[in-house]
C-alpha cells in the first residue's frame, strides 16, 4: 500500500536524513524540502539530491517493509516543489535578495553565491540556470541571485522549468529504476544514499580545488 500524502512520524526528525524526512512527512515532505532548498536561502543545507533519489527507491515493490510511496505522487510533489521554490527564490531576489545574502554569516552560502555568479557570467543565463540545479548550495543561491542581477523574468522562468524537470524527474526515476531492478533494496539504502550525497558534492569539491589552484597561481605570479 502506498503511503499517504502526509505521514505522522516520530517527533524527532533528522532534517539532514532523507529517509527520516520521508518516513515522517511522506510525499508532502518532498514538496516542502524542494521548495525550501530551491527557494529559500535558509534551505541550502537540505538533502535535495538524496531525498529525490531515496523517494524514487521507496516507490518500488522492492522497497521492503518500510515506507512505500506512490511514484506519480512523488513526481508531482518533486516537480511542484522544485519549480515553485525556484520561482519564489527569484522573486525574493528581485526584492530583497542582496540584503538577505549580506546578512548571512554562512561561509558555504557565500561560496555558493560566488559560484552562482561565476556560472551566470561564464555560461550565460540559460545554461547556468540549468546547470545550477545539479550543484548543492549553488541551486539554492542562484535563484535569488538571478533576481538580484535582474535576469529577464521570461528567460529565468523558461530555463528554471527545464532544469527543474530534468533534475527532479531524473533523480526520482533513477532511484525508481534501481529499486525496481534490485530485490530488497532497502538493505542497501544507507550506502546508496551515501553514494548519492558524495556524488552530489563532487562538483562543489572540484570547484573548491580549482579555486585553491587559482589562488596559488596568483600568489606565485606575484
Amino acid at each position: 500500500m502506498a503511503a499517504p500524502l502526509f505521514t505522522a512520524g516520530p517527533l524527532a526528525v533528522n532534517v539532514l536524513d532523507a529517509q527520516s524526512l520521508l518516513s515522517a512527512f511522506g510525499v508532502l515532505g518532498i514538496a516542502l524540502v524542494m521548495f525550501a532548498e530551491t527557494g529559500l536561502l535558509i534551505g541550502f543545507f537540505l538533502p535535495g539530491d538524496s531525498l529525490l533519489f531515496t523517494a524514487g527507491l521507496l516507490c518500488t515493490a522492492h522497497a521492503g517493509r518500510g515506507t512505500v510511496l506512490s511514484l506519480p505522487q512523488v513526481l508531482v510533489a518533486s516537480v511542484a516543489g522544485a519549480l515553485v521554490g525556484a520561482q519564489c527564490g527569484y522573486l525574493i531576489g528581485r526584492r530583497a535578495g542582496g540584503a538577505l545574502l549580506e546578512r548571512s554569516r554562512s561561509r558555504r552560502l557565500h561560496e555558493g553565491a560566488r559560484r552562482a555568479e561565476e556560472l551566470l557570467a561564464q555560461y550565460g543565463h540559460a545554461k547556468a540556470i540549468v546547470l545550477a540545479r545539479f550543484v548543492p548550495v549553488v541551486r539554492t543561491v542562484l535563484n535569488p541571485l538571478a533576481g538580484v542581477l535582474r535576469v529577464p523574468a521570461r528567460t529565468f522562468a523558461l530555463w528554471q522549468v527545464v532544469g527543474g524537470l530534468v533534475w527532479s524527474v531524473g533523480l526520482v526515476l533513477a532511484g525508481y529504476a534501481l529499486g525496481s531492478s534490485v530485490p530488497n533494496v532497502d538493505r542497501y539504502l544507507l550506502p546508496v544514499v551515501a553514494l548519492i550525497v558524495v556524488v552530489s558534492l563532487l562538483p562543489l569539491a572540484a570547484e573548491v580545488l580549482r579555486s585553491r589552484r587559482r589562488a596559488q597561481g596568483s600568489g606565485r605570479a606575484r
